[in-house]
């Protein structure tokens, strides 16, 4: 069954949903900065389960993981991630709320935040290495040789290399997109189809099974751009 939106003929369902999404993390940010003012803000952790104590708890262990997978140099990278990861997380979580949408349910909102990794991580690659990022898509080097002061890899299969790995990389935004898609219209539908089957118990199950793959999936983005972050900012060889 179609619900009635009268907002949409002046405001894509899309937009509203990105809306609402962007409003909830503005509220929180709020709620969460009010409390680091209060006397003992930021020094005395909160007692039991916060919202404070679960965003300390979240942006800890990304960072965590962010050290592992972008290197030395993650400090200048993660808050493109990690506002990635909780944007992601926000709209999926919201997508399971009976009358409400996510804004990854639609292609729009991936597709857009699959650009945005894409020319992200590009953008770190070519900073960090100049003219000879292009290195990324030339294959492996066979042996070094120096011309004029600097040393150079001969990439002699570079032309097989190349037409084959540009090709690919602009494929990861595809599959960053679809894959994010894929699953939350997945996820989103079966919940709404048990909610109107069966409206009581057997829904809460299956709530709680997509609020863990709503996780899982923007952890999955936000793992997956940081690895590419620390592709390009690695030496090819």
């Amino acid at each position: 069954m179609t619900i009635y939106d009268p907002l949409a003929p002046i405001i894509p369902p899309v937009i509203q949903a990105t809306i609402l999404a962007a409003g909830v993390l503005v509220l929180g940010g709020m709620a969460i900065q009010r409390q680091l003012r209060a006397a003992g803000g930021g020094v005395i952790p909160d007692e039991g389960v916060t919202l404070r104590n679960v965003c300390e708890l979240i942006v800890e262990s990304l960072i965590s993981l962010a050290r592992d997978t972008m290197g030395a140099e993650y400090k200048k990278h993660f808050p493109i991630v990690a506002t990635m990861f909780i944007f992601i997380l926000v709209s999926n979580l919201l997508g399971l709320i009976p009358g409400f949408a996510g804004a990854t349910s639609w292609v729009e909102t991936t597709a857009a935040w699959a650009i945005i990794s894409f020319v992200v991580y590009n953008a770190i690659g070519i900073r960090k290495h100049g003219f000879w990022y292009i290195n990324q898509f030339l294959g492996p080097s066979f042996f070094e040789t120096t011309i004029f002061g600097r040393h150079i890899h001969v990439r002699p299969l570079a032309p097989i290399f190349f037409v084959l790995e540009v090709p690919l990389h602009f494929a990861r935004i595809l599959t960053l997109a679809v894959r994010l898609l894929a699953n939350m219209y997945a996820d989103h539908t079966v919940v709404a189809v048990w909610l109107g089957l069966v409206p009581v118990v057997v829904p809460a199950i299956f709530l709680g099974l997509g609020a863990l793959v709503a996780f899982l999936q923007a952890l999955v983005f936000a793992l997956l751009t940081m690895i590419y972050i620390g592709l390009a900012l690695e030496e090819p060889h």
